[in-house]
């Protein structure tokens, strides 16, 4: 039952979002002045950060007492995919007190409400249980997390740039959505007009993907020493060593392309999404076929 408390709350968030956007659109034609609106709104602010770190909480702790049991690590890509949902709201939470990212909350609660809720349709297997008790391990597997979380989040922005430059290009935010945009955003993309400028989102795109980098970097090479551990082996070259890698050497190459030659627009958008897919089948994606098409664990 604990387990999808998160996706619940996650849910109950997320439909107060739209009540509240579509109330303040309707009082926006009603009311010239903004004066009145001020406080009210501000308090509104606070409140809906408040109750998302309540969230946060209690994402965290269902999330660990799933995975961390007295049997051992269980562990799958249902739970994979949950903890990078929170890592991606923990991490957004921070940003938004210094961006103006309320223009992406919808799209990260509603991504968040769905991928809590995976866990509770699939379980996982018991991967170890000789490492749940090992602060070494419990460090890794949280730095691998909170990398799988940091790049989420970064494909998320690369999303939003790419949806503002088809917007701009249209000279219109509210001509033509998209469907896509119809469903995260509202019709009009009305949520999408109070993202910061592209600059502002590029500059946090790639401070998000460096710090990404640096923890998957740790985590690849971590990943050597408890392969030891788990596998009695220093390092097991499959898929997933092979597509982890791999996404490595892509967002290595981004961030060098970015320093070196200043690489930017669609181009750095691309190039983040396409990374973050590699960075999924690593480990993600295999345990996906493994449990759902191959019913294997």
């Amino acid at each position: 039952m604990l387990i999808i408390l998160p996706s619940i709350a996650y849910a109950i968030i997320l439909v107060s979002i739209l009540l509240r956007s579509q109330q303040k659109k309707d009082n926006s034609l009603e009311i010239t002045g903004t004066q009145d609106l001020q406080k009210p709104h501000l308090s509104q602010y606070f409140a809906l950060r408040l109750i998302l770190f309540i969230l946060l909480v209690l994402h965290g702790y269902a999330s660990y007492v799933d995975i961390f049991t007295e049997q051992g690590l269980v562990f799958g890509f249902a739970q994979a995919l949950s903890l990078m949902a929170w890592v991606g709201v923990a991490l957004y939470w921070i940003e938004a007190w210094f961006f103006p990212l309320g223009g992406m909350m919808g799209l990260v609660i509603f991504l968040a409400m769905v991928l809590s809720f995976l866990p509770a349709i699939f379980g996982g297997s018991i991967i170890s249980t000789n490492t749940t008790h090992s602060p070494g391990f419990k460090l890794h597997f949280l730095t691998a997390n909170i990398a799988y979380g940091v790049m989420f989040l970064a494909a998320l922005h690369a999303i939003l740039m790419s949806w503002q430059n088809r917007a701009l290009k249209q000279h219109s935010l509210q001509e033509k959505p998209s469907l896509i945009q119809k469903i995260f955003l509202g019709v009009g993309s009305v949520w999408l007009d109070k993202l910061p400028s592209l600059l502002t989102m590029e500059r946090v795109l790639f401070n998000t993907t460096s710090i990404g980098f640096i923890l998957l970097t740790i985590t690849v090479f971590s990943g050597i020493f408890f392969s030891q551990m788990l596998f009695g082996k220093p390092l097991i070259f499959d898929h997933k060593t092979f597509f982890a890698l791999i996404s490595w050497v892509m967002f290595g190459g981004l961030l060098f392309s970015r320093w070196k030659s200043g690489l930017r627009g669609i181009k750095a958008i691309r190039w983040v999404f396409g990374s973050f897919i590699v960075l999924l089948l690593a480990y993600i994606g295999s345990r996906f076929v493994l449990e759902v098409l191959l019913h294997r664990v």
